[in-house]
């Protein structure tokens, strides 16, 4: 229900309306005409609103934006703003078109339903000119609505689309207000937005990663993926009904133990029943913890590990998941195959470190009962403790009462002791080897692989000077 006028998203809508060039259609599919309607709302739609739509019907929909394998997907949203905006230029653009700024919004959402209780998700986009007669630019978001009620979410998703509308005419110059004003009359508790694309002549200098970590730093996600070639994606289009197999680290850089641990875990993964000869996604995970340990985020820090991995080929997933079942309670929104969790025995003592479990009721019986239902594997690393020894699985100490717990996950294989590892790694650590580098000792280069050492030194990541 839309409330009293003085509300932020109303008179983003009414100002819009009042701006003269601004002039559009609607498409959406899904939840209600619920963007449209507030600028219908708030007065003064006329001189905004060319045409809306709502092809609810899948025939309808295909007959007008042609077929697709998914109702609620990027594909859709992207074939419904092209067909949407070409039919207002070539409507409009002879006629108005050197005193209109067109635009095509669109969204496609799968709000809550009286029958089934999915995830309630949708895509939503603008495609639009910042001035008459120039190229159009596109913002593309990818949004889960987390309210109870269909009603609350469909006002939630319009008041998002009235915020993305203005922000796209009003805020474009300044892109870390213009996703802050995505959430403007609302919160987290309520809308969660984990994918963001600028495209268009006016973003060319925008890297959408960036975007994207703007999205986790400000609050609006919990976590964004950006794939091997550096596109950012979403979650369910990588990880959806899929085994996946998730390495956590700093990257900082990519050395042999990491190297040896994803091979060693994937080969041992390959191995379980479950999977029956499947494949697993592989991807890497950093911490926003971990991004900011020196006390603020150094962007292109960030933007070096991650190229780095995409040259590897990697995944990368950035989150604010510091406890592992929270992670892998993300992870299973999209997936109900098997997950394995290639670990360090570092990660293993804060797994089994009660202080982190004290927001749960159940404290660490419970973190640990999320962590390990439905299929979820660690394969743990060994290491060198300070006179040399080497600690594993098998001989992990844990404190006296968890002794049992522990025994219990180890003889029922959700913690598994890797096999295969390459011993003369275990003296190698991220901190070592980045205090080398930039010293410019050349003992790094045996640290990591090689492949590394070659991508470190062409792009001259983490300070490397030669």
């Amino acid at each position: 229900m839309i409330t009293h006028f003085d509300q932020k998203t109303n008179k983003k809508a009414f100002e819009v309306n009042m701006t003269k060039p601004i002039y559009g259609t609607f498409a959406e599919i899904g939840a209600g005409q619920e963007v449209a309607r507030r600028f219908f709302h708030v007065g003064g739609a006329a001189g905004t609103i060319a045409k809306t739509i709502s092809a609810y019907d899948m025939s309808f929909s295909d007959a007008i934006y042609g077929k697709s394998s998914r109702f609620v997907s990027r594909q859709r949203l992207e074939e419904m703003l092209d067909h949407e905006y070409s039919l207002l230029i070539e409507r409009l653009d002879e006629k108005v078109g050197t005193e209109r700024t067109f635009f095509a919004f669109a969204d496609t959402v799968a709000a809550r339903s009286f029958k089934t209780k999915n995830e309630s998700h949708g895509w939503m986009g603008i495609r639009y000119q910042s001035h008459p007669k120039t190229a159009p630019n596109d913002i593309i978001i990818h949004v889960r609505m987390l309210d109870e009620t269909n009603q609350q979410q469909q006002e939630a998703l319009g008041i998002v689309g009235v915020n993305l509308i203005h922000g796209a005419f009003f805020k474009r110059k300044d892109l870390k207000a213009f996703v802050a004003s995505l959430l403007d009359d609302l919160d987290s508790t309520r809308i969660e937005i984990d994918m963001i694309r600028f495209s268009g002549p006016d973003f060319a200098m925008v890297d959408n990663r960036i975007m994207c970590l703007e999205l986790v730093t400000q609050g609006l996600a919990q976590a964004v993926l950006f794939r091997g070639d550096g596109e950012v994606i979403q979650a369910a289009d990588l990880f959806y009904h899929k085994p996946l197999l998730l390495e956590r680290g700093s990257f900082r850089p990519v050395t042999n133990v990491h190297r040896n641990m994803i091979e060693c875990a994937h080969a041992m993964f390959l191995m379980e029943d479950e999977l029956n000869g499947e494949q697993p996604e592989i991807l890497h995970e950093i911490t926003m913890m971990n991004l900011m340990s020196s006390g603020e985020l150094d962007l292109q820090d960030f933007l070096d590990r991650v190229d780095m991995l995409g040259a590897l080929g990697r995944n990368v997933l950035i989150s604010k998941y510091g406890e592992f079942y929270r992670l892998v309670q993300y992870l299973r929104r999209y997936t109900d195959r098997p997950i394995g969790l290639p670990i360090g025995i570092p990660s293993l003592h804060e797994i089994f470190d009660e202080k982190y479990y004290g927001n749960l009721d159940g404290g660490i019986l419970e973190g640990l009962g999320r962590l390990f239902k439905k299929g979820v594997r660690m394969y743990v690393y060994p290491t060198k403790d300070e006179k040399g020894h080497i600690i594993e699985a098998a001989s992990f100490k844990v404190d006296p009462d968890l002794r049992a717990l522990y025994a219990y996950l180890l003889e029922n294989r959700f913690i598994v002791p890797m096999a295969g590892c390459n011993l003369e790694y275990l003296g190698i650590d991220s901190a070592k080897t980045i205090a080398k580098l930039q010293n410019g000792d050349p003992e790094w280069e045996k640290m990591v692989p090689p492949k590394v050492v070659e991508i470190i030194k062409s792009r001259k990541f983490f300070g490397w000077k030669g």
